[in-house]
C-alpha cells in the first residue's frame, strides 16, 4: 500500500480504544416531550368535561318548567355560564335525544337565582341536589394558553428548527456562512484539453499543475513546490473558465467552482465565513482545484472604498482569502485558480509570490487559434462542401471563443429556419455579420434620397480601402441596413495585427473618413451617418498622439490617463494647458491631413466612385471581386435584387399552377441510378 492510500478502517490499538456502539438517540429534547405531554393532558381534560356524555340544550324557560314539575333527578350543577342536569325517566323525549341537558345561562348576573331555585325545588318536592362549584381560573385561560403554545410550537418547528438544521452547528446564521460553491466530481469532469483550442501557450503553462496533482512526489523529491494559486487573465469569452475545467478534467480531481460575488452577502462577516468553509471542504477533498471566477468582485485593491476603513465586507472577504492561502502547507494538494479580466485593480497582496504567484494570460485567439476553435464547433453541426474554415478565421479578427461559438450557433439556426439540409458558407458569413454588427433589416423601408446618400457613403469607404496599399483587403460592401447602421463595408484581414504602424493608422483614418468625404463631393451635403466613423477616427488620432508617440510636436511622451485607474487619475491630467492646446492641434492636424488625402483620392477616381455607388443602388451588396471589376472598368452580369424577387415570384406562380394540375398530368420525377466508387 502506498503512502497516499489510506485504509478504510484503522485497526484497534491501546492508544485508540474502540468505540462502543451507541444506543438510539431521541430526536426530541426532554423539554419538548414535557411540553407535548402537558398540552395533551390539558386538551384531554377539556374534552372529557365537554364531551363526557351527550347533552341536549334547553332554554331557561324549559328548565324552570322541569323544576316545577319535579322532572329533574340527580345533581344540578350551576356554573358561571352554564347549568347542567338530568331529566327523569317519566319525561317523554323524542327518540335519540339524551336525558342530560344544559342551559346557557349567566348565573352571577341573576342575584335571586339561588333563592328562587331552592324555593321551587322545595315546593315541587324534588330530591335533586344543587351544587355551586367555584369557578376554575384555568378553564378560562385555557384557550389563550393553548393558542400561545400553538404559536410557539409553530415558530419553533417551522423557523428555528429548520434554520438550525440547515445551518448545522452554527444555528440560525449558520446557513449564511456556508459556501455556495458548486462541486464537479471526478466522474462528472468530462472537459479535457481536447475541448480547448486557440490558447496553446496557456495550456502549456498550466500543464505542470496537472502533473503536480497526478504525481506530487515528483516535485517534493527535489524540494520544489507548485504555485499555490494561478491567476487567469484575459478578455471576456476567451476561455478562462473552460481552461480551469479542463485542468480538473485532465488531472481527474474534484472541481470547486464559485464566483466572487457569491461571497458577498448583506450580513457582515458572511463572506469570510464562506471562504473558510470553502477551503475547509477543499482540504478535506484534496487533491482538488478551487476555481474563483471573477475574483475582482472581492479582490480589489484595499483602501479604495468610500468608507476607507477595514469594516468593508469585501475587504474582510479578501483578508480571509489571503489568510487561507497562506495556510496551505507544502503537502496540501489544493490548487486555487482565479479568473479575471481586470487584473489591474487587484490588491498587490493577492498577486504576490506565495498566493497567486503565477499569472497566465489567456489572449484572444489568433488566426490559427480561430481556425481550431471553429473546427471544434463546426464539427458538431452539419456543413456543406463549400464551408471554408480558413476564410472564416480570416474574417473574424478580434473574435473571442465565445463569439465564435455564437457565430456557428447562429449559422445553424439560420440554415434550419431556411429549411436547408446543412450549413453553407453564406450562412456562416451572415452569422458573422450578425454577431459583429447586428441583424440585417431587409424589410426596412428606406427613403430613396437616404438610400442614395448611403450608397455614395459606402462607395467612398470601399474605394479608399481598395486603392490604399496599407489598408486591409476589402471583403464586401452593402447598403442593407444592419443593426443601427444604414450600410457597412467589411474587411478581410490577411493576418492578425499586433503592432499598428504609422502608415497603417493613416490608412485607417482615410478609410474611415471616405464616407463623409464622398457625401460632400457627390451629394453636395453631409449627413449624420458618419458619426460612428468620426468617433473611431478621432479615437485613433488621439491614441497616435497621446499613447503611441506618432506626433513630431508631442514627441515620445505619453500623456494619456489610465481609464481604469483610480478616481484621482481619471479626474485630473498630468500636463499643462499649453500642452493640451498642442495635443488638440495635433489631433486636428492628423484628421485634416487624412480628410485632404481622401478628398484628393476620390476626386481622382470620381467616375469609378460614381459607378460603384450606382452599382450599390442596383445590387445592394457587392463582393470584393465585384468592386474590383468596376474599378477595372468591367461590367457586372449578376442578377439584380428585382430580378431575384421576380424569379422567386415566378417560382411561386409555377408552384401554384402545379398544384392545380390534375394528378394524371403531373410528370413523374426522373430517377438517377446511384454511382459507385
Amino acid at each position: 500500500m502506498s503512502d497516499n492510500q489510506k485504509p478504510d478502517k484503522l485497526p484497534p490499538s491501546p492508544q485508540r480504544p474502540q468505540r462502543l456502539p451507541q444506543g438510539p438517540k431521541l430526536s426530541r429534547s426532554l423539554l419538548g416531550w414535557v411540553v407535548i405531554i402537558g398540552i395533551g393532558l390539558l386538551v384531554a381534560s377539556l374534552l372529557s368535561e365537554h364531551f363526557s356524555g351527550k347533552q341536549q340544550q334547553i332554554t331557561i324557560t324549559e328548565f324552570w318548567n322541569y323544576v316545577d314539575n319535579n322532572d329533574i333527578v340527580g345533581t344540578i350543577r350551576v356554573e358561571t355560564e352554564k347549568i347542567e342536569g338530568e331529566l327523569s325517566d317519566k319525561v317523554p323525549l323524542e327518540e335519540g335525544k339524551p336525558r342530560k341537558f344544559y342551559v346557557v345561562y349567566r348565573y352571577p348576573t341573576d342575584l335571586t337565582f339561588q333563592k328562587d331555585l331552592n324555593i321551587r325545588l322545595k315546593n315541587a318536592g324534588s330530591t335533586a341536589q344543587v351544587e355551586y362549584p367555584l369557578p376554575s381560573w384555568w378553564k378560562g385561560a385555557l384557550p389563550s394558553m393553548l393558542l400561545m403554545i400553538a404559536i410557539f410550537v409553530a415558530i419553533w418547528f417551522f423557523l428555528f428548527r429548520r434554520m438550525s438544521g440547515a445551518g448545522g452547528g452554527a444555528g440560525f446564521l449558520g446557513n449564511f456562512g456556508r459556501s455556495k460553491h458548486r462541486v464537479t466530481t471526478k466522474e462528472q469532469s468530462t472537459i479535457t484539453f481536447n475541448d480547448v483550442a486557440g490558447i496553446e501557450d496557456a495550456k502549456d503553462e498550466v500543464s505542470e499543475i496537472i502533473e503536480f496533482l497526478k504525481n506530487p512526489g515528483k516535485f517534493s523529491r527535489l524540494g520544489g513546490r507548485v504555485p499555490r494559486g494561478v491567476l487567469l487573465v484575459g478578455e471576456p469569452g476567451c476561455g478562462k473558465t473552460l481552461l480551469a475545467k479542463a485542468i480538473a478534467g485532465e488531472a481527474d480531481v474534484p472541481f470547486f467552482n464559485i464566483s466572487g460575488s457569491d461571497f458577498v452577502e448583506m450580513f457582515v462577516g458572511v463572506g469570510a465565513s464562506r471562504v473558510r468553509d470553502l477551503f475547509k471542504q477543499a482540504k478535506d477533498s484534496a487533491p482538488c482545484i478551487i476555481f474563483l471566477d471573477e475574483i475582482d468582485a472581492v479582490g480589489r485593491r484595499r483602501g479604495q472604498g468610500f468608507n476607507g476603513g477595514g469594516h468593508d465586507e469585501r475587504e474582510q472577504t479578501l483578508n480571509a482569502i489571503l489568510v487561507e492561502m497562506d495556510g496551505f502547507g507544502s503537502s496540501d494538494q489544493v490548487i486555487v485558480i482565479a479568473a479575471t479580466n481586470r487584473s489591474d485593480v487587484l490588491d498587490p497582496a493577492l498577486t504576490r509570490p506565495g498566493r497567486f504567484d503565477r499569472q497566465v494570460t489567456v489572449p484572444l485567439p489568433d488566426l490559427q487559434g480561430r481556425s481550431e476553435i471553429l473546427k471544434i464547433y463546426i464539427d458538431k453541426i452539419k456543413t456543406g462542401p463549400d464551408v471554408d474554415i480558413t476564410r472564416m478565421a480570416r474574417g473574424t479578427p478580434m473574435f473571442s471563443g465565445a463569439d465564435l461559438a455564437a457565430l456557428v450557433n447562429e449559422a445553424a439556426i439560420a440554415a434550419a429556419m431556411a429549411g436547408k439540409d446543412f450549413v453553407e458558407q453564406c450562412d456562416l458569413e451572415e452569422a458573422r455579420d450578425k454577431v459583429r454588427w447586428g441583424r440585417s433589416r431587409k424589410n426596412r423601408v428606406v427613403d430613396e434620397k437616404e438610400r442614395e446618400i448611403t450608397a455614395y457613403h459606402e462607395a467612398g469607404h470601399a474605394m479608399v480601402q481598395c486603392l490604399l496599399e496599407d489598408a486591409d483587403p476589402l471583403h464586401k460592401v452593402s447598403i442593407i441596413p444592419r443593426g443601427p447602421f444604414g450600410g457597412a463595408t467589411f474587411s478581410l484581414p490577411e493576418k492578425d495585427r499586433y503592432l499598428y504602424t504609422r502608415k497603417y493608422c493613416h490608412a485607417i483614418l482615410q478609410q474611415l473618413l471616405g464616407g463623409r468625404v464622398a457625401e460632400e463631393i457627390f451629394c453636395n451635403d453631409i449627413s449624420s451617418g458618419a458619426s460612428n466613423d468620426i468617433a473611431q477616427a478621432t479615437g485613433i488620432a488621439r491614441k497616435m498622439v497621446l499613447d503611441w508617440g506618432m506626433s513630431e510636436k508631442i514627441g515620445f511622451v505619453r500623456y494619456a490617463t489610465d481609464p481604469q485607474g483610480t478616481l484621482a487619475d481619471i479626474a485630473g491630467k498630468d500636463y499643462s494647458n499649453q500642452t493640451a492646446e498642442v495635443i488638440d492641434a495635433e489631433i486636428h492636424r492628423l484628421m485634416d491631413i487624412a480628410a485632404e488625402k481622401t478628398r484628393n483620392l476620390l476626386e481622382e477616381h470620381r467616375n469609378t466612385t460614381e459607378k460603384l455607388a450606382q452599382a450599390l443602388m442596383k445590387y445592394e451588396t457587392l463582393s470584393a471581386n465585384d468592386v474590383q471589376r468596376i474599378i477595372d472598368g468591367k461590367t457586372l452580369d449578376k442578377p439584380t435584387v428585382n430580378d431575384l424577387l421576380a424569379s422567386e415570384a415566378g417560382k411561386s406562380t409555377e408552384a401554384e399552377t402545379a398544384d392545380k394540375t390534375p394528378p394524371e398530368l403531373i410528370p413523374l420525377p426522373e430517377i438517377t441510378p446511384p454511382t459507385t466508387m
